[in-house]
């Protein structure tokens, strides 16, 4: 299993959770991704990253110097986390976590999404 199939493997082991993908913010295409959150996970990765991008485009028009830790989206029935990796060697990466909101723990699954992402290694 590679290093990315495992860090997929992690977030889908978080309670409620459907789907994780590893995502290239410039082209918006997923490195690795699994579950079945009853969408495309590609289409949805290529979604985020616009809105990683548009996020970061506002915050430099602002003059605001900092990172994007998480981005959270809440929907009726999920969740959908985005988290920012910011180790040099994953620059330009983030992880992209969907939860069944019914029975996830939104606190222990962003703890635990940030555990995975500190260990991240491309």
């Amino acid at each position: 299993m590679t290093q990315l199939d495992q860090a997929i493997s992690d977030l889908l082991s978080i309670e409620g959770a459907t789907g994780a993908a590893i995502v290239d913010l410039g082209s918006g295409m997923a490195l690795a991704h699994g579950g079945n959150p009853g969408f495309s996970l590609e289409v949805a990765a290529a979604g985020n990253s616009n809105v990683v991008r548009a996020k970061l485009n506002t915050m430099r028009d602002l003059g605001i110097q900092d990172q994007i830790d998480d981005v959270l989206i809440t929907l009726g029935q999920q969740y959908h986390l985005i988290n920012v990796l910011k180790d040099e060697a994953n620059k330009g990466l983030f992880l992209y976590l969907t939860l069944n909101r019914a029975n996830a723990n939104l606190a222990l699954a962003r703890h635990k999404l940030g555990v995975v992402a500190r260990n991240v290694r491309v």
